[in-house]
């Protein structure tokens, strides 16, 4: 189980690294695909570092949340190869807790969703998934 949890948070160390990268690009993105998808108005908008607007002063910077994706996948899939299973589930369902919020602010605040977000979100939930599997099989063992 700990290597699908490794693998799993990799390929988001992976995502997290695509919605950087669209974070820091310079004219038009190549996920935008409508209204609706664009990457570019995501990762672009005040909501893509942290903290959030209302924690900050409007003419500061915050640290890219795909920052914040990097390292907390890398910390997940670090907990889950030494097998720290309480240490991982907290972590991902942190991770998860702010995927929703994410997700909030891409559906009802910018109206516009990203690719990359979008995969990542369903990735940390099967991370999750798997986690909590594995935390029920250890506490069985």
């Amino acid at each position: 189980m700990r290597y699908l949890i490794v693998i799993l948070a990799l390929a988001g160390v992976v995502i997290s690294g695509f919605a950087l990268r669209e974070h820091y690009r310079v004219g038009a993105a190549p996920c935008d695909i409508n209204t609706r998808w664009d990457c570019g108005v995501v990762n672009h908008s005040p909501f893509a570092e942290f903290p959030p607007p209302p924690f900050r002063q409007p003419e500061s910077r915050g640290l890219p949340i795909a920052v914040l994706g990097i390292l907390g996948y890398a910390a997940i899939a670090g907990a889950a190869f030494f097998r720290r299973w309480w240490l991982a589930l907290v972590l991902v369902t942190g991770a998860v807790g702010f995927s929703i919020y994410l997700t909030y602010v891409e559906a009802y605040i910018l109206e516009t969703y990203c690719i990359w977000c979008v995969t990542s979100a369903a990735l940390v939930a099967l991370t999750e998934v798997a986690t909590i599997v594995a935390v029920a099989r250890r506490k069985t063992i």
